[in-house]
Protein backbone atom coordinates (compact mmCIF):
# COMPACT_ATOMS: atom_id res chain seq x y z
CA UNK A 1 0.00 0.00 0.00
CA UNK A 2 2.81 2.40 0.89
CA UNK A 3 4.49 1.74 -2.45
CA UNK A 4 1.29 2.52 -4.32
CA UNK A 5 0.77 5.70 -2.28
CA UNK A 6 4.22 7.01 -3.20
CA UNK A 7 4.02 6.05 -6.86
CA UNK A 8 2.80 9.39 -8.35
CA UNK A 9 5.43 11.49 -6.58
CA UNK A 10 8.25 9.03 -7.10
CA UNK A 11 7.34 8.47 -10.74
CA UNK A 12 7.33 12.22 -11.37
CA UNK A 13 10.66 12.68 -9.58
CA UNK A 14 12.22 9.84 -11.56
CA UNK A 15 11.15 11.49 -14.79
CA UNK A 16 12.45 14.84 -13.54
CA UNK A 17 15.78 13.22 -12.74
CA UNK A 18 16.13 12.30 -16.40
CA UNK A 19 16.79 16.00 -17.04
CA UNK A 20 19.55 16.19 -14.41
CA UNK A 21 22.40 15.18 -16.75
CA UNK A 22 21.47 18.00 -19.12
CA UNK A 23 21.19 20.51 -16.26
CA UNK A 24 24.52 19.35 -14.84
CA UNK A 25 26.09 19.78 -18.27
CA UNK A 26 24.77 23.34 -18.48
CA UNK A 27 26.01 24.02 -14.95
CA UNK A 28 29.42 22.62 -15.88
CA UNK A 29 29.87 25.00 -18.80
CA UNK A 30 28.35 27.95 -16.93
CA UNK A 31 30.77 27.54 -14.04
CA UNK A 32 33.64 26.85 -16.41
CA UNK A 33 32.91 30.10 -18.21
CA UNK A 34 32.88 31.89 -14.84
CA UNK A 35 36.65 31.57 -15.07
CA UNK A 36 36.53 34.02 -18.00
CA UNK A 37 36.63 37.13 -15.79
CA UNK A 38 39.55 36.10 -13.55
CA UNK A 39 41.57 34.83 -16.53
CA UNK A 40 40.86 38.05 -18.43
CA UNK A 41 41.97 40.11 -15.44
CA UNK A 42 45.15 38.10 -15.05
CA UNK A 43 46.07 38.42 -18.72
CA UNK A 44 45.25 42.12 -18.80
CA UNK A 45 47.30 43.00 -15.73
CA UNK A 46 50.16 40.59 -16.29
CA UNK A 47 50.56 40.77 -20.08
CA UNK A 48 48.79 43.71 -21.66
CA UNK A 49 49.84 46.30 -19.09
CA UNK A 50 53.34 44.84 -18.91
CA UNK A 51 53.90 44.68 -22.69
CA UNK A 52 51.62 47.51 -23.84
CA UNK A 53 50.20 45.50 -26.75
CA UNK A 54 46.81 46.88 -27.84
CA UNK A 55 46.21 43.97 -30.24
CA UNK A 56 46.44 41.52 -27.35
CA UNK A 57 43.93 43.58 -25.36
CA UNK A 58 41.47 43.68 -28.27
CA UNK A 59 41.60 39.95 -28.89
CA UNK A 60 41.37 39.14 -25.19
CA UNK A 61 38.35 41.43 -24.89
CA UNK A 62 36.62 39.80 -27.89
CA UNK A 63 37.25 36.31 -26.57
CA UNK A 64 36.04 37.29 -23.09
CA UNK A 65 32.94 38.95 -24.55
CA UNK A 66 32.01 35.81 -26.53
CA UNK A 67 32.58 33.63 -23.47
CA UNK A 68 30.47 35.84 -21.22
CA UNK A 69 27.69 35.98 -23.85
CA UNK A 70 27.73 32.19 -24.08
CA UNK A 71 27.51 31.95 -20.29
CA UNK A 72 24.50 34.29 -20.26
CA UNK A 73 22.75 32.22 -22.94
CA UNK A 74 23.43 29.01 -21.03
CA UNK A 75 22.04 30.62 -17.85
CA UNK A 76 18.88 31.60 -19.73
CA UNK A 77 18.48 28.12 -21.22
CA UNK A 78 18.98 26.48 -17.82
CA UNK A 79 16.36 28.76 -16.27
CA UNK A 80 13.90 27.94 -19.08
CA UNK A 81 14.49 24.21 -18.63
CA UNK A 82 13.90 24.46 -14.88
CA UNK A 83 10.73 26.50 -15.41
CA UNK A 84 9.40 23.87 -17.81
CA UNK A 85 10.28 21.04 -15.44
CA UNK A 86 8.33 22.85 -12.72
CA UNK A 87 5.36 23.33 -15.03
CA UNK A 88 5.45 19.68 -16.11
CA UNK A 89 5.75 18.52 -12.48
CA UNK A 90 2.68 20.50 -11.43
CA UNK A 91 0.67 19.58 -14.53
CA UNK A 92 1.39 15.87 -14.13
CA UNK A 93 0.62 15.63 -10.41
CA UNK A 94 -2.27 18.10 -10.10
CA UNK A 95 -4.96 15.58 -11.19
CA UNK A 96 -3.64 12.98 -8.73
CA UNK A 97 -3.80 15.41 -5.84
CA UNK A 98 -7.22 16.73 -6.83
CA UNK A 99 -8.42 13.12 -6.65
CA UNK A 100 -6.66 12.64 -3.31
CA UNK A 101 -8.24 15.85 -1.97
CA UNK A 102 -11.66 14.61 -3.06
CA UNK A 103 -11.05 11.30 -1.32
CA UNK A 104 -10.04 13.25 1.77
CA UNK A 105 -13.13 15.44 1.62
CA UNK A 106 -15.33 12.38 1.22
CA UNK A 107 -13.69 10.84 4.30
CA UNK A 108 -14.03 14.04 6.29
CA UNK A 109 -10.28 14.81 6.31
CA UNK A 110 -10.73 18.04 4.37
CA UNK A 111 -7.45 18.51 2.47
CA UNK A 112 -9.15 21.15 0.33
CA UNK A 113 -7.10 22.88 -2.35
CA UNK A 114 -3.93 22.95 -0.23
CA UNK A 115 -2.21 20.20 -2.29
CA UNK A 116 -2.49 22.41 -5.38
CA UNK A 117 -0.92 25.29 -3.47
CA UNK A 118 1.84 22.94 -2.34
CA UNK A 119 2.50 21.89 -5.93
CA UNK A 120 2.64 25.55 -6.92
CA UNK A 121 5.20 26.17 -4.16
CA UNK A 122 7.43 23.37 -5.45
CA UNK A 123 7.08 24.65 -9.03
CA UNK A 124 8.10 28.18 -8.02
CA UNK A 125 11.20 26.85 -6.24
CA UNK A 126 12.20 24.74 -9.25
CA UNK A 127 12.20 27.86 -11.40
CA UNK A 128 13.90 30.14 -8.85
CA UNK A 129 17.45 31.01 -7.83
CA UNK A 130 17.39 28.63 -4.90
CA UNK A 131 17.60 25.56 -7.11
CA UNK A 132 20.48 27.12 -9.08
CA UNK A 133 22.52 27.32 -5.89
CA UNK A 134 22.19 23.54 -5.56
CA UNK A 135 23.60 23.00 -9.06
CA UNK A 136 26.42 25.50 -8.47
CA UNK A 137 27.35 24.28 -4.98
CA UNK A 138 29.58 21.37 -6.22
CA UNK A 139 31.81 23.96 -7.89
CA UNK A 140 32.69 25.69 -4.62
CA UNK A 141 35.63 23.29 -3.91
CA UNK A 142 36.83 23.73 -7.50
CA UNK A 143 37.02 27.52 -7.19
CA UNK A 144 38.69 27.23 -3.80
CA UNK A 145 41.24 24.82 -5.31
CA UNK A 146 41.98 27.33 -8.12
CA UNK A 147 42.50 30.08 -5.54
CA UNK A 148 44.79 27.72 -3.62
CA UNK A 149 46.85 27.23 -6.79
CA UNK A 150 47.27 30.98 -7.06
CA UNK A 151 48.65 31.02 -3.50
CA UNK A 152 48.07 28.72 -0.47
CA UNK A 153 47.42 31.67 1.89
CA UNK A 154 44.60 32.86 -0.34
CA UNK A 155 43.27 29.29 -0.49
CA UNK A 156 43.18 29.12 3.32
CA UNK A 157 41.23 32.41 3.47
CA UNK A 158 38.74 31.11 0.88
CA UNK A 159 38.34 27.77 2.66
CA UNK A 160 37.72 29.36 6.06
CA UNK A 161 35.22 31.79 4.53
CA UNK A 162 33.32 28.96 2.82
CA UNK A 163 33.16 26.95 6.06
CA UNK A 164 31.87 29.95 8.04
CA UNK A 165 29.16 30.70 5.44
CA UNK A 166 28.17 27.02 5.34
CA UNK A 167 27.81 27.05 9.13
CA UNK A 168 25.70 30.21 8.79
CA UNK A 169 23.38 28.30 6.43
CA UNK A 170 23.06 25.48 8.98
CA UNK A 171 22.30 27.96 11.75
CA UNK A 172 19.64 29.49 9.51
CA UNK A 173 18.08 26.05 9.04
CA UNK A 174 17.84 25.29 12.74
CA UNK A 175 16.81 28.84 13.67
CA UNK A 176 13.90 29.10 11.26
CA UNK A 177 12.77 25.56 10.45
CA UNK A 178 10.32 25.02 13.31
CA UNK A 179 9.03 28.60 13.14
CA UNK A 180 8.33 28.37 9.42
CA UNK A 181 6.71 24.95 9.77
CA UNK A 182 4.35 26.11 12.53
CA UNK A 183 3.54 29.37 10.75
CA UNK A 184 2.77 27.51 7.51
CA UNK A 185 0.44 25.13 9.35
CA UNK A 186 -1.37 28.04 11.00
CA UNK A 187 -1.58 29.90 7.68
CA UNK A 188 -3.14 26.85 6.01
CA UNK A 189 -5.63 26.49 8.86
CA UNK A 190 -6.66 30.16 8.83
CA UNK A 191 -7.03 30.17 5.05
CA UNK A 192 -9.25 27.09 5.24
CA UNK A 193 -11.39 28.69 7.96
CA UNK A 194 -11.75 31.89 5.97
CA UNK A 195 -12.79 29.91 2.89
CA UNK A 196 -15.45 28.05 4.88
CA UNK A 197 -16.76 31.35 6.28
CA UNK A 198 -16.96 32.93 2.82
CA UNK A 199 -18.85 29.92 1.47
CA UNK A 200 -21.40 30.42 4.26
CA UNK A 201 -21.61 34.19 3.95
CA UNK A 202 -25.42 34.23 4.15
CA UNK A 203 -25.40 32.38 7.49
CA UNK A 204 -22.73 34.69 8.92
CA UNK A 205 -24.60 37.77 7.77
CA UNK A 206 -28.03 36.62 8.93
CA UNK A 207 -26.96 35.61 12.44
CA UNK A 208 -24.25 38.21 13.04
CA UNK A 209 -21.50 35.61 13.34
CA UNK A 210 -18.83 37.63 11.53
CA UNK A 211 -17.45 39.65 14.50
CA UNK A 212 -16.97 36.55 16.63
CA UNK A 213 -15.40 34.67 13.75
CA UNK A 214 -13.06 37.54 12.91
CA UNK A 215 -11.89 37.78 16.52
CA UNK A 216 -10.90 34.10 16.59
CA UNK A 217 -9.55 34.14 13.05
CA UNK A 218 -7.50 37.30 13.61
CA UNK A 219 -5.92 35.79 16.71
CA UNK A 220 -4.72 32.70 14.81
CA UNK A 221 -3.74 34.76 11.77
CA UNK A 222 -1.72 37.18 13.92
CA UNK A 223 0.05 34.26 15.52
CA UNK A 224 0.98 32.88 12.09
CA UNK A 225 2.21 36.31 10.97
CA UNK A 226 4.22 36.74 14.17
CA UNK A 227 5.92 33.39 13.64
CA UNK A 228 6.66 34.27 10.02
CA UNK A 229 8.00 37.65 11.09
CA UNK A 230 10.22 36.06 13.72
CA UNK A 231 11.57 33.57 11.18
CA UNK A 232 12.07 36.36 8.62
CA UNK A 233 13.93 38.47 11.20
CA UNK A 234 16.32 35.62 11.91
CA UNK A 235 16.77 34.92 8.22
CA UNK A 236 17.33 38.61 7.48
CA UNK A 237 19.96 38.86 10.23
CA UNK A 238 21.84 35.84 8.92
CA UNK A 239 21.48 37.02 5.31
CA UNK A 240 22.84 40.45 6.29
CA UNK A 241 25.74 38.80 8.07
CA UNK A 242 26.47 36.57 5.07
CA UNK A 243 26.57 39.56 2.71
CA UNK A 244 28.79 41.54 5.07
CA UNK A 245 31.07 38.56 5.58
CA UNK A 246 31.37 37.82 1.84
CA UNK A 247 32.28 41.44 1.04
CA UNK A 248 34.64 41.59 4.02
CA UNK A 249 36.38 38.41 2.92
CA UNK A 250 36.72 39.76 -0.63
CA UNK A 251 38.31 42.90 0.80
CA UNK A 252 40.53 40.73 3.00
CA UNK A 253 41.64 38.55 0.12
CA UNK A 254 42.43 41.67 -1.91
CA UNK A 255 44.47 42.98 0.99
CA UNK A 256 46.26 39.67 1.43
CA UNK A 257 46.82 39.50 -2.33
CA UNK A 258 48.28 43.02 -2.36
CA UNK A 259 50.62 42.05 0.45
CA UNK A 260 51.74 39.00 -1.51
CA UNK A 261 52.26 41.19 -4.60
CA UNK A 262 54.53 43.43 -2.53
CA UNK A 263 56.46 40.33 -1.50
CA UNK A 264 56.63 39.36 -5.19
CA UNK A 265 54.84 36.06 -4.43
CA UNK A 266 51.77 36.91 -6.53
CA UNK A 267 51.06 38.96 -9.64
CA UNK A 268 48.51 41.82 -9.64
CA UNK A 269 46.35 39.82 -12.04
CA UNK A 270 46.36 36.88 -9.65
CA UNK A 271 45.27 39.17 -6.84
CA UNK A 272 42.23 40.38 -8.83
CA UNK A 273 41.45 36.88 -10.07
CA UNK A 274 41.44 35.48 -6.53
CA UNK A 275 38.95 38.12 -5.41
CA UNK A 276 36.60 37.33 -8.33
CA UNK A 277 36.88 33.58 -7.81
CA UNK A 278 36.17 33.91 -4.10
CA UNK A 279 33.02 35.92 -4.81
CA UNK A 280 31.83 33.19 -7.18
CA UNK A 281 32.74 30.40 -4.77
CA UNK A 282 30.70 31.95 -1.95
CA UNK A 283 27.74 33.00 -4.13
CA UNK A 284 25.86 29.63 -4.02
CA UNK A 285 25.95 29.55 -0.21
CA UNK A 286 24.74 33.14 0.01
CA UNK A 287 21.99 32.45 -2.55
CA UNK A 288 20.87 29.42 -0.55
CA UNK A 289 20.57 31.53 2.61
CA UNK A 290 18.56 34.17 0.72
CA UNK A 291 16.24 31.55 -0.78
CA UNK A 292 16.05 29.46 2.39
CA UNK A 293 12.45 30.31 3.19
CA UNK A 294 11.31 29.13 -0.23
CA UNK A 295 13.41 25.97 0.00
CA UNK A 296 11.97 25.16 3.45
CA UNK A 297 8.44 25.86 2.18
CA UNK A 298 9.01 23.51 -0.77
CA UNK A 299 10.38 20.80 1.54
CA UNK A 300 7.36 21.09 3.86
CA UNK A 301 5.01 21.13 0.85
CA UNK A 302 6.59 17.94 -0.45
CA UNK A 303 6.18 16.32 2.97
CA UNK A 304 2.49 17.24 3.08
CA UNK A 305 1.94 15.84 -0.41
CA UNK A 306 3.71 12.63 0.51
CA UNK A 307 1.64 12.28 3.69
CA UNK A 308 -1.58 12.92 1.78
CA UNK A 309 -0.88 10.09 -0.65
CA UNK A 310 0.13 7.77 2.18
CA UNK A 311 -3.08 8.56 4.06
CA UNK A 312 -5.30 8.46 0.97
CA UNK A 313 -3.57 6.17 -1.53
CA UNK A 314 -4.89 6.15 -5.10
CA UNK A 315 -6.89 3.17 -6.19
CA UNK A 316 -4.86 0.63 -8.13
CA UNK A 317 -5.71 0.28 -11.85
CA UNK A 318 -8.53 -2.17 -12.52
CA UNK A 319 -9.63 -4.17 -15.52
CA UNK A 320 -12.62 -2.73 -17.34
CA UNK A 321 -15.83 -4.59 -16.50
CA UNK A 322 -18.99 -4.91 -18.60
CA UNK A 323 -21.80 -2.43 -18.06
CA UNK A 324 -23.73 -3.35 -14.89
CA UNK A 325 -27.42 -4.13 -14.72
CA UNK A 326 -27.74 -2.43 -11.34
CA UNK A 327 -27.86 -5.22 -8.73
CA UNK A 328 -26.59 -3.77 -5.44
CA UNK A 329 -25.68 -6.05 -2.54
CA UNK A 330 -24.17 -5.36 0.88
CA UNK A 331 -22.52 -8.43 2.41
CA UNK A 332 -21.88 -8.15 6.16
CA UNK A 333 -20.57 -4.58 5.81
CA UNK A 334 -18.78 -2.93 8.72
CA UNK A 335 -17.45 0.61 8.51
CA UNK A 336 -15.26 2.77 10.76
CA UNK A 337 -14.38 6.26 9.46
CA UNK A 338 -10.72 7.21 9.12
CA UNK A 339 -9.33 8.74 12.28
CA UNK A 340 -12.16 7.41 14.47
CA UNK A 341 -12.75 4.22 16.42
CA UNK A 342 -16.57 4.30 16.52
CA UNK A 343 -18.24 1.83 14.18
CA UNK A 344 -20.92 3.44 11.99
CA UNK A 345 -22.20 0.34 10.18
CA UNK A 346 -22.23 -3.07 11.83
CA UNK A 347 -22.78 -6.25 9.82
CA UNK A 348 -25.15 -4.70 7.30
CA UNK A 349 -26.54 -7.06 4.62
CA UNK A 350 -29.23 -6.44 2.01
CA UNK A 351 -29.76 -6.56 -1.75
CA UNK A 352 -31.60 -4.43 -4.32
CA UNK A 353 -32.40 -5.82 -7.75
CA UNK A 354 -32.62 -3.87 -11.03
CA UNK A 355 -36.01 -2.20 -11.31
CA UNK A 356 -36.47 -2.12 -7.52
CA UNK A 357 -36.41 0.78 -5.10
CA UNK A 358 -35.18 0.49 -1.52
CA UNK A 359 -36.34 2.93 1.13
CA UNK A 360 -33.85 3.50 3.95
CA UNK A 361 -35.24 4.79 7.26
CA UNK A 362 -33.74 5.45 10.64
CA UNK A 363 -32.97 8.13 13.21
CA UNK A 364 -30.14 10.63 12.87
CA UNK A 365 -26.63 9.11 13.05
CA UNK A 366 -28.04 5.68 12.21
CA UNK A 367 -25.59 5.35 9.29
CA UNK A 368 -27.89 6.23 6.36
CA UNK A 369 -25.52 8.67 4.62
CA UNK A 370 -22.61 6.31 5.22
CA UNK A 371 -24.60 3.58 3.49
CA UNK A 372 -25.10 5.90 0.52
CA UNK A 373 -21.41 6.76 0.23
CA UNK A 374 -20.46 3.09 0.31
CA UNK A 375 -23.17 2.28 -2.25
CA UNK A 376 -21.65 4.71 -4.77
CA UNK A 377 -18.08 3.57 -4.11
CA UNK A 378 -16.89 6.74 -2.37
CA UNK A 379 -16.07 4.91 0.86
CA UNK A 380 -14.71 1.38 1.12
CA UNK A 381 -16.09 -0.89 3.83
CA UNK A 382 -13.74 -1.58 6.71
CA UNK A 383 -14.93 -5.18 6.54
CA UNK A 384 -17.34 -6.97 4.28
CA UNK A 385 -18.23 -6.23 0.66
CA UNK A 386 -20.44 -3.84 -1.25
CA UNK A 387 -21.07 -5.35 -4.68
CA UNK A 388 -22.51 -4.14 -7.95
CA UNK A 389 -23.55 -6.98 -10.21
CA UNK A 390 -21.48 -9.33 -8.08
CA UNK A 391 -18.24 -7.32 -8.39
CA UNK A 392 -16.78 -5.37 -5.49
CA UNK A 393 -17.53 -1.68 -6.03
CA UNK A 394 -13.83 -0.96 -5.51
CA UNK A 395 -12.94 -3.38 -8.33
CA UNK A 396 -14.71 -1.09 -10.78
CA UNK A 397 -12.47 1.47 -12.51
CA UNK A 398 -13.41 4.77 -10.89
CA UNK A 399 -13.66 6.65 -14.20
CA UNK A 400 -15.93 3.95 -15.65
CA UNK A 401 -18.21 3.46 -12.65
CA UNK A 402 -19.51 7.04 -12.67
CA UNK A 403 -21.31 6.52 -15.99
CA UNK A 404 -23.54 3.90 -14.40
CA UNK A 405 -24.24 5.69 -11.11
CA UNK A 406 -26.53 8.54 -10.15
CA UNK A 407 -26.02 10.17 -6.77
CA UNK A 408 -27.81 12.96 -4.96
CA UNK A 409 -26.00 13.67 -1.65
CA UNK A 410 -27.65 15.13 1.40
CA UNK A 411 -25.84 18.44 0.93
CA UNK A 412 -26.52 19.51 -2.63
CA UNK A 413 -23.67 21.32 -4.38
CA UNK A 414 -23.84 22.78 -7.88
CA UNK A 415 -20.91 24.25 -9.79
CA UNK A 416 -20.18 27.46 -11.66
CA UNK A 417 -21.54 27.14 -15.18
CA UNK A 418 -24.85 26.70 -16.90
CA UNK A 419 -27.82 24.54 -15.99
CA UNK A 420 -26.90 22.31 -18.94
CA UNK A 421 -23.32 21.88 -17.72
CA UNK A 422 -24.46 20.89 -14.23
CA UNK A 423 -27.01 18.35 -15.42
CA UNK A 424 -24.45 16.90 -17.86
CA UNK A 425 -21.99 16.42 -14.97
CA UNK A 426 -19.54 19.01 -16.40
CA UNK A 427 -18.90 16.76 -19.39
CA UNK A 428 -16.95 18.51 -22.19
CA UNK A 429 -19.19 16.81 -24.76
CA UNK A 430 -22.79 17.42 -23.75
CA UNK A 431 -25.58 15.20 -25.04
CA UNK A 432 -28.44 17.71 -25.26
CA UNK A 433 -31.09 15.03 -25.66
CA UNK A 434 -29.84 13.23 -22.54
CA UNK A 435 -29.86 16.53 -20.61
CA UNK A 436 -33.48 17.24 -21.55
CA UNK A 437 -34.44 13.64 -20.81
CA UNK A 438 -32.87 13.83 -17.35
CA UNK A 439 -34.53 17.18 -16.61
CA UNK A 440 -37.86 15.78 -17.75
CA UNK A 441 -37.40 12.72 -15.54
CA UNK A 442 -36.70 15.02 -12.58
CA UNK A 443 -39.80 17.11 -13.43
CA UNK A 444 -37.91 20.39 -13.89
CA UNK A 445 -37.78 20.72 -17.67
CA UNK A 446 -40.62 23.24 -17.84
CA UNK A 447 -39.18 25.27 -14.99
CA UNK A 448 -35.76 25.41 -16.67
CA UNK A 449 -37.36 26.76 -19.85
CA UNK A 450 -38.71 29.68 -17.81
CA UNK A 451 -35.20 30.73 -16.76
CA UNK A 452 -33.72 33.78 -18.59
CA UNK A 453 -31.66 31.67 -21.01
CA UNK A 454 -33.18 28.26 -20.43
CA UNK A 455 -30.59 25.52 -20.19
CA UNK A 456 -27.83 28.05 -20.98
CA UNK A 457 -28.58 30.11 -17.86
CA UNK A 458 -25.54 30.72 -15.66
CA UNK A 459 -26.37 29.57 -12.12
CA UNK A 460 -23.54 31.36 -10.24
CA UNK A 461 -21.24 30.05 -7.53
CA UNK A 462 -22.87 26.99 -5.97
CA UNK A 463 -26.14 27.76 -7.77
CA UNK A 464 -26.52 31.11 -5.99
CA UNK A 465 -28.98 32.39 -8.62
CA UNK A 466 -31.39 29.50 -8.01
CA UNK A 467 -33.81 28.70 -5.22
CA UNK A 468 -33.19 25.78 -2.89
CA UNK A 469 -35.86 23.69 -4.61
CA UNK A 470 -34.42 24.44 -8.06
CA UNK A 471 -30.96 23.42 -6.93
CA UNK A 472 -32.34 20.21 -5.46
CA UNK A 473 -34.22 19.26 -8.64
CA UNK A 474 -31.32 20.17 -10.96
CA UNK A 475 -29.09 17.96 -8.81
CA UNK A 476 -31.74 15.25 -9.12
CA UNK A 477 -31.68 15.65 -12.91
CA UNK A 478 -27.87 15.34 -12.75
CA UNK A 479 -28.29 12.04 -10.90
CA UNK A 480 -30.62 10.80 -13.66
CA UNK A 481 -28.37 11.95 -16.53
CA UNK A 482 -27.52 9.11 -18.91
CA UNK A 483 -30.05 6.69 -17.39
CA UNK A 484 -27.70 5.22 -14.75
CA UNK A 485 -28.20 1.67 -13.55
CA UNK A 486 -27.89 2.50 -9.84
CA UNK A 487 -29.35 5.69 -8.36
CA UNK A 488 -28.70 6.67 -4.72
CA UNK A 489 -30.75 9.55 -3.31
CA UNK A 490 -29.91 10.83 0.17
CA UNK A 491 -32.94 12.81 1.40
CA UNK A 492 -33.76 14.16 -2.10
CA UNK A 493 -36.91 15.93 -0.88
CA UNK A 494 -35.14 18.10 1.72
CA UNK A 495 -35.85 21.35 -0.18
CA UNK A 496 -38.87 20.28 -2.22
CA UNK A 497 -42.44 21.47 -1.95
CA UNK A 498 -45.44 19.19 -2.48
CA UNK A 499 -45.24 19.58 -6.26
CA UNK A 500 -41.54 18.74 -6.17
CA UNK A 501 -42.19 15.64 -4.08
CA UNK A 502 -44.76 14.43 -6.56
CA UNK A 503 -42.21 14.96 -9.32
CA UNK A 504 -39.65 13.00 -7.25
CA UNK A 505 -42.03 10.06 -6.86
CA UNK A 506 -42.68 10.08 -10.60
CA UNK A 507 -38.92 10.29 -11.30
CA UNK A 508 -38.25 7.22 -9.13
CA UNK A 509 -40.97 5.31 -10.94
CA UNK A 510 -39.43 6.32 -14.27
CA UNK A 511 -35.98 5.19 -13.15
CA UNK A 512 -37.41 1.82 -12.13
CA UNK A 513 -39.05 1.53 -15.53
CA UNK A 514 -35.69 1.64 -17.35
CA UNK A 515 -34.32 -1.01 -14.98
CA UNK A 516 -32.38 1.10 -12.48
CA UNK A 517 -31.98 0.09 -8.86
CA UNK A 518 -32.86 3.01 -6.58
CA UNK A 519 -31.78 3.59 -2.98
CA UNK A 520 -33.89 6.30 -1.32
CA UNK A 521 -33.08 7.77 2.10
CA UNK A 522 -35.91 9.85 3.52
CA UNK A 523 -37.85 10.74 6.65
CA UNK A 524 -41.05 11.59 4.78
CA UNK A 525 -43.73 8.94 4.15
CA UNK A 526 -45.04 10.84 1.12
CA UNK A 527 -42.15 9.79 -1.08
CA UNK A 528 -42.04 6.13 -0.01
CA UNK A 529 -44.84 4.99 -2.30
CA UNK A 530 -42.47 3.83 -5.13
CA UNK A 531 -40.25 1.67 -2.90
CA UNK A 532 -40.41 -2.12 -3.06
CA UNK A 533 -38.25 -2.80 -0.03
CA UNK A 534 -37.55 -1.02 3.24
CA UNK A 535 -34.43 -1.07 5.37
CA UNK A 536 -34.72 0.28 8.90
CA UNK A 537 -31.36 1.26 10.41
CA UNK A 538 -30.65 1.67 14.10
CA UNK A 539 -27.13 2.42 15.36
CA UNK A 540 -25.64 1.04 12.17
CA UNK A 541 -27.54 -2.24 12.26
CA UNK A 542 -30.39 -3.50 10.14
CA UNK A 543 -33.28 -3.47 12.62
CA UNK A 544 -35.66 -4.52 9.86
CA UNK A 545 -35.38 -5.40 6.19
CA UNK A 546 -37.88 -6.82 3.77
CA UNK A 547 -40.65 -5.83 1.41
CA UNK A 548 -42.41 -2.58 2.17
CA UNK A 549 -45.61 -4.23 3.38
CA UNK A 550 -43.75 -6.85 5.46
CA UNK A 551 -41.66 -4.30 7.33
CA UNK A 552 -44.47 -1.87 7.98
CA UNK A 553 -46.82 -4.62 9.16
CA UNK A 554 -44.27 -5.78 11.74
CA UNK A 555 -43.56 -2.34 13.15
CA UNK A 556 -45.68 -1.52 16.18
CA UNK A 557 -46.83 2.13 16.01
CA UNK A 558 -45.78 4.17 19.03
CA UNK A 559 -47.73 7.33 18.45
CA UNK A 560 -49.65 9.12 15.78
CA UNK A 561 -47.80 12.14 14.34
CA UNK A 562 -49.58 15.43 14.98
CA UNK A 563 -50.57 17.77 12.14
CA UNK A 564 -51.22 15.03 9.60
CA UNK A 565 -52.76 17.51 7.18
CA UNK A 566 -49.28 18.79 6.41
CA UNK A 567 -48.55 15.39 4.87
CA UNK A 568 -51.22 15.79 2.30
CA UNK A 569 -53.96 14.24 4.39
CA UNK A 570 -53.88 11.49 6.96
CA UNK A 571 -51.38 10.89 9.73
CA UNK A 572 -48.43 8.54 9.87
CA UNK A 573 -47.20 6.52 12.82
CA UNK A 574 -43.66 7.32 13.84
CA UNK A 575 -41.54 4.55 15.33
CA UNK A 576 -38.06 3.71 16.45
CA UNK A 577 -36.77 0.20 16.03
CA UNK A 578 -34.89 -1.33 18.92
CA UNK A 579 -31.53 -2.97 18.28
CA UNK A 580 -32.17 -6.38 16.86
CA UNK A 581 -30.82 -9.48 18.50
CA UNK A 582 -31.17 -11.32 15.22
CA UNK A 583 -28.03 -12.02 13.21
CA UNK A 584 -30.00 -12.24 9.95
CA UNK A 585 -30.48 -8.80 8.38
CA UNK A 586 -33.65 -9.97 6.67
CA UNK A 587 -35.32 -10.72 10.00
CA UNK A 588 -36.70 -7.56 11.54
CA UNK A 589 -35.92 -6.78 15.16
CA UNK A 590 -38.61 -6.15 17.68
CA UNK A 591 -39.72 -2.51 17.44
CA UNK A 592 -39.55 -0.39 20.54
CA UNK A 593 -40.65 3.05 21.61
CA UNK A 594 -39.09 6.24 20.28
CA UNK A 595 -39.13 8.16 17.05
CA UNK A 596 -37.35 8.07 13.75
CA UNK A 597 -38.39 7.47 10.17
CA UNK A 598 -42.03 8.04 9.47
CA UNK A 599 -43.96 5.05 8.19
CA UNK A 600 -46.92 5.55 5.89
Amino acid sequence: MGKIAELPLRSALRQCRSALPMLCMFSFFINLLILTSPIYMMQTFDRVLANGRVETLVFLTLIAGVAVLTMGLLEAVRARILARIGRWFERKLAPDFIKASMRGAACGLGAGAQPLRDLSTIRSVLGGNGINSIFDAPWVPVFIAVIWLLHPWLGVIALVAAVILFCTALINEYASRLLLKESNQLAISTTSRAGAAIRNADVFHAMGMLPGFLATWADRHDRALDLQLKANDRNAALLGFSKFFRLFVQVSILGAGAYLVLLAELTPGGMIAASILLGRALAPVEQAIGAWRGLVAARDAYGRLQQLLETLPPRPPRMQLPAPQGQLAFENVFFVPKGRDQMVLQGLSFAVEPGEALGVLGPSAAGKSTLCRIAVGTWQPTRGRARLDGADLFDWPADELGRYLGYLPQNVELFVGTVRDNIARLSPSVDSEAVIEAATAAGIHEEILKLPEGYDTEIGEGGAFLSGGQRQRIALARAFYGKPRLIVLDEPNASLDSEGELALVAAIERAKSWGAAVVLVTHQPRVLSPVNKVLLLHEGRAAAFGTRDEVFSKLRPLRVAQGGKGDGGGSAPVVRAAPSDSRDATTPGRPDVGSSGAVP
